[in-house]
């Protein structure tokens, strides 16, 4: 999906289209800009300059998602919204909305799955689509399919979205990108050296920033610079399982099918604060944030049907260290109050002296609701996850 969060608030407001806007900085809860709703009328008549300015945001939120005009100053996802203020200061900043991005987003897939059944969620706005055997998935390369997709999605949802045709994840991948925003893309299997060598090795699925940097002191800065390095080499220089992934993948190898059913390991929700929290002064307002996150993790679990029974921490302090602690109860569970009880328990087991930067609650060992596994009495005990000792801070939020 194009811009996905942004493109999504744009349907909201359409009179911000084609001006830098940013998603970042914290969650929606009552928006400022409707304090200038006028009388009568609807969120499209809000005033553009009744909107909140990057140039005036505090704080060490970060950007979710940015509009395409945005990003030509240089402004990206996961960029401090500080920092992009500097880049950008004109743009417009709104809230996150999580609950409206996931509605969009099942209704894109559902679209997706009725025409074509083979797909392979990635994400909120992301899918993997097998059109081997879906009638007319092969005609002109694939792309009357995709042009089938792209108007059936906007059709339905007003959103765009960029689809990349290829004869494997990884291809399709990279190609999704050439042509954005609501473009497509096709690459042949003859294509690889004139479409893929030139790309940046950073363009591959699976290359981050660490071994990018690498590649980079080894003189290797294209896909095609990568694959002109012998396999051995890039064994002895990257290990056994990496080196060979990267040999086979700078020859757009790849043999992963498109996987419809995935289980989750976890559910988890987090929240970076606006400002340093401590467990004393701060009390109530962790207690309250602590609850909120329980209660979004077990709404999460109950929407996708799954129950678990262990229920764990992660507190971020302000010299960012981190901090997790886990806990395993003996019955599996959605319930908020259990999460939150389980997870109260976890945090008497981590030093609470220092203010906190962020703070996030997970569910693990997840088994679906109803299942055998779920319903089945179970002996196990509570357990640590490291021989650490109780933090003794009487005051606990």
């Amino acid at each position: 999906m194009d811009a996905f969060y942004a493109s999504v608030e744009l349907l909201r407001y359409p009179q911000l289209k084609g001006l830098p806007v940013v998603i970042g900085g914290g969650r929606r809860r009552v928006d400022e800009a409707i304090r200038n709703l006028p009388e009568g009328g609807t969120l499209a008549d809000i005033p553009v300059d009744a909107f909140a300015r990057l140039k005036d945001y505090t704080g060490r939120g970060v950007i979710t998602t940015a509009t395409y005009p945005a990003r030509q100053f240089g402004v990206g996802s996961a960029m401090g919204l500080m920092k992009a203020a500097k880049l950008c200061p004109q743009a417009i900043i709104l809230p996150v909305d999580f609950d409206e991005y996931r509605r969009y987003s099942r209704a894109f897939k559902q679209i997706i799955l009725e025409v074509a059944p083979l797909m392979e969620d990635r994400g909120v706005d992301e899918v993997y689509i097998d059109f081997t055997d879906v009638p007319g998935g092969q005609r002109d390369g694939g792309r009357s399919l995709a042009r089938l997709l792209q108007k059936a999605i906007f059709d339905a949802t007003g959103l765009t979205c960029s689809i990349g045709v290829a004869p494997n994840k990884l291809i399709a991948k990279m190609a999704s990108e050439f042509n954005k925003p609501n473009g497509i893309s096709i690459v042949y299997e003859d294509d690889l050296e004139k479409l893929i060598w030139p790309l940046p090795c950073r363009k591959v699925n699976g290359i981050g920033p660490k071994a990018d940097e690498k590649l980079k002191r080894f003189g290797i800065e294209t896909v095609g610079q990568l694959a002109a390095r012998d396999r051995d080499w890039l064994i002895a220089n990257f290990g056994k399982a990496t080196g060979a992934w990267m040999h086979e993948v700078s020859w757009g190898r790849d043999d992963r099918p498109v996987v419809t059913e995935s289980e989750p390991v976890s559910m988890s929700r987090e929240t970076t604060f606006e400002r340093d929290l401590h467990a004393v002064r701060d009390r109530a307002e962790l207690g309250a944030i602590f609850t909120r996150l329980c209660e979004q993790v077990a709404a999460d679990l109950q929407r996708k049907g799954y129950v678990g029974k262990t229920i764990g921490i992660k507190l971020r302090y302000d010299d960012f260290r981190i901090a997790t602690r886990d806990q395993t109860i003996e019955r599996f569970t959605d319930d908020a109050k259990t999460i939150r009880q389980t997870g109260g328990l976890c945090l008497k087991r981590v030093p609470l002296e220092r203010p906190l930067r962020l703070l996030g609650v997970r569910v693990g060992t997840l088994a679906k609701a109803g299942s055998p596994e779920a319903l089945a009495p179970s002996g196990a005990g509570t357990h640590r996850t490291a021989a650490e000792p109780v933090a003794t801070t009487a005051s606990l939020f």
